[in-house]
């Protein structure tokens, strides 16, 4: 199954990932569902791809950290906090619905703005910090 020196990275993943799903239960009852577009699981993947795209710059270019510190807040805290099997089953439900074309919107809407809240974590981060891994000439 898992070996003992696995155990803690397990519990910061099961720890952040209750948090994590506690958070975006918090975004599904702060913003509640109008009109067709699931708003709410929408915002909680933007807003936990922004925060993978800062965590990563963060852990990898600017921070050292405990060796806990991707696991839980990455897979446990960001993966709890957004919804990737709600999008699916929601894009689903629409289809089902005979609502094809809000369903495409919605699938290309958050896949575009899912990456492109990556991108700009990770561009906000590295200005702010001066990390400049990765942006080319500059590089060393």
């Amino acid at each position: 199954m898992f070996t003992r020196s696995e155990a803690p990275v397990l519990l910061a993943i099961a720890l952040g990932g209750a948090v994590g799903a506690i958070l975006r239960y918090g975004v599904s009852v702060w913003l509640p569902q109008r009109g067709d577009i699931p708003w709410q699981t929408l915002a909680v993947n933007v807003i936990g791809c922004f925060c993978i795209g800062v965590l990563m710059v963060c852990v990898t270019e600017v921070w050292t950290v405990h060796r806990l510190t991707r696991p839980f807040l990455g897979i446990g805290l960001l993966g709890g906090f957004t919804t990737f099997s709600t999008f699916a089953v929601e894009v689903r439900t629409l289809l089902e619905s005979g609502r094809a074309q809000t369903a495409l919107g919605y699938v290309g809407g958050t896949v575009v703005a899912s990456l492109g809240a990556v991108v700009l974590g990770v561009g906000v981060t590295r200005w702010v910090t001066g990390s400049a891994r990765g942006l080319g000439a500059g590089d060393e």
